[in-house]
This record gives structure tokens, sequence and C-alpha cells, in this order.
């Protein structure tokens, strides 16, 4: 069973003396945070407020939160919306929150852990898998991921190509 509430950012510290708040976005679109009214930290529904965007992060005041003190005390602290809030995502696409934890098996039947990471360098993402062995880090290509399947926590991955493509941490 998928998660009611996802997580879609990060407070990294705060921002000047009012309560004010710097959040690292977890979403590939900080902008997507002006059509948020709302959001869940620490098990409580805030208000947004003030909102702005500058160089990839977030700034905002939270109902609540009027001390650099308060702000200082959220840090670390994650924001979730309701599911239902998301943004729809194209075919084919699974929010991260979703893929962490899933188990992944080859075409072989070999094992290569379960997924603890998704890197987002840039033209590809890397899942990064924690299995027995060490960590392996395999690029999100079609020929590589062959099926996922977030409601079971499970991905089946191609053995020959991650023989070509994938990277080994022992």
């Amino acid at each position: 069973m998928l998660d009611e509430y996802l997580a879609v950012g990060e407070i990294v510290r705060p921002q000047g003396l009012r309560g004010e708040v710097k959040i690292k976005p977890l979403t590939d679109n900080p902008d997507r945070f002006f059509d948020l009214k709302r959001v869940r930290l620490q098990g409580k529904m805030r208000a947004l407020r003030s909102l702005r965007v500058h160089e990839g992060f977030v700034y905002a005041r939270l109902e609540g939160v009027y001390s650099r003190d308060a702000a200082d005390a959220l840090r670390g602290v994650l924001l979730y919306i309701h599911r239902d809030n998301a943004v729809p995502l194209p075919a084919d696409t699974d929010f991260i929150c979703d893929l962490i934890g899933c188990e992944a098996v080859d075409t072989e039947g070999v094992s290569h852990g379960v997924l603890k990471d998704v890197l987002q360098p840039g033209g590809v993402d890397v899942y990064v898998f924690q299995g027995l062995k060490g960590e392996l880090m395999a690029p999100a290509l079609k020929r590589v991921v062959l099926e996922v399947d977030v409601a079971k926590k499970h991905i089946l991955l191609d053995a020959d190509g991650l023989r070509e493509t994938a990277v080994y941490n022992e």
C-alpha cells in the first residue's frame, strides 16, 4: 500500500528573523509550492504564507512559526502533502518516495537489494540499490529497468543491461 502523504520539501534552515524558512524542494518543480495552501509537518497541518522561490529553493512563512528560534527548531523537518493534492505524473512515472524500498531482482533471478536512493545528476536518473554484497548504481533506462510495480515494491532489472551499465561498490 502506498503512503497517504508525499514528502515535497525539507526545511534547511531559518531565513531572517521573523520565522521564514528555507526549503529544499523534493520535487522537480519548486514553483508547484505556489499551488499549495497547507502542508503537513510533525503530524500537524500548517498554512503556507508569503511564499517565494529563488535559485531552486523555496522560502516560506509557516503558520505558527514567528521567530528565528521557532524556524531553527524545524531544521531537517520534512513537509508533506496528501497524495490527492499531488501533481499528476505522466504515464510510466512514479514518485521517488514510492520507489524507495522496492526490491530489485534481475531477469536471471538475482536479487540486487532494495532501492535506497534516486540520484538525479542530469540526463537520466540513477537508481542506488543496497544489497548484501554492497551498493549497486544503475541508470533508470528502459533497457535496464524493465518493470516497476510500486504497489508490490518490486523492480525487474535486465541482467544484460546491468552488466553493460551498472556500477558496483562493494
